[in-house]
C-alpha cells in the first residue's frame, strides 16, 4: 500500500497495490494490520455506497459532529469523482484550507479523511459510485453541511457552481462564516 500525506495533517491518499491479468485485477483496499503498522488505527463500523448518475452531481460538504464524528476512507468503485476534504478543526494552522483528489475506478486511490474535516465530492463522469468506510454510525442529530461553493473556502470544483446538481439538504447548507465548528485541533 502506498501512503501519501497531503497538505492537511491527517488527510492521506492510500493507493493499494493491484494484481492484474487479462481477467481484471485483485486489490486489498483495507488491512487493519498493514495500516496500523503505518500509524493508522481506525475501527471502521459502517460501509456506505452512493451512486450519482449525472455528471456535475455534488454531495457535500458534509460532517458529523461529536459524539458521532466519523473518520472516513473514501474510494471510487465506478466512474470518476473529485473528492475534497476541508480542515475545520478550531486552532489548526490549516483551518479552512482544503485538498482535492481525483478518485476513480481506474486509479484505485482512496482518501482517508479524519474527524474534524468537511467532506464532499463532484462527479466527473456519469454513474459514479463512491464507497466509504466510517468509524461511527450515521446519527441524524449530528449531521450537518456547509455550502460547497462558499467563497470563503474557494474550492476549485472544476464545474460552474450554478450548474451543480444538489440535494435539498446541500442547497440549504450554511455558509462557512456561520459554521461553528464542534472540532478542535489536537496538534
Amino acid at each position: 500500500m502506498q501512503i501519501e500525506e497531503t497538505a492537511l495533517s491527517g488527510v492521506m491518499i492510500l493507493t493499494p497495490r493491484r494484481f492484474g491479468d487479462d481477467r481484471g485485477f485483485f486489490s486489498e483496499v483495507w488491512n487493519r494490520n498493514v495500516l496500523k503498522s503505518h500509524g493508522i488505527d481506525i475501527d471502521f463500523v459502517q460501509d456506505n455506497h452512493s451512486l450519482s448518475r449525472p455528471v456535475g452531481t455534488v454531495r457535500g460538504l458534509h460532517f458529523q459532529s461529536p459524539p458521532h464524528a466519523q473518520d472516513k476512507l473514501v474510494r471510487c468503485g465506478a466512474g470518476v469523482v473529485f473528492d475534497v476534504a476541508v480542515d475545520v478543526r478550531t486552532g489548526s494552522p490549516t483551518y479552512g484550507q482544503w485538498v482535492g483528489v481525483e478518485l476513480s475506478a481506474e486509479n484505485g486511490r482512496q482518501l482517508l479523511i479524519p474527524k474534524g474535516f468537511l467532506h464532499g465530492f463532484v462527479t466527473r463522469v456519469p454513474n459514479s459510485e463512491l464507497l466509504y468506510k466510517c468509524s461511527d454510525v450515521y446519527a441524524p442529530d449530528c449531521d450537518g453541511a456547509v455550502r460547497f461553493d462558499d467563497p470563503d473556502l474557494g474550492i476549485e470544483w472544476g464545474i460552474d457552481p450554478a450548474a451543480a446538481i444538489l440535494s435539498e439538504k446541500d442547497r440549504r447548507a450554511q455558509a462557512f462564516s456561520d459554521f461553528k465548528s464542534p472540532f478542535t485541533f489536537e496538534g
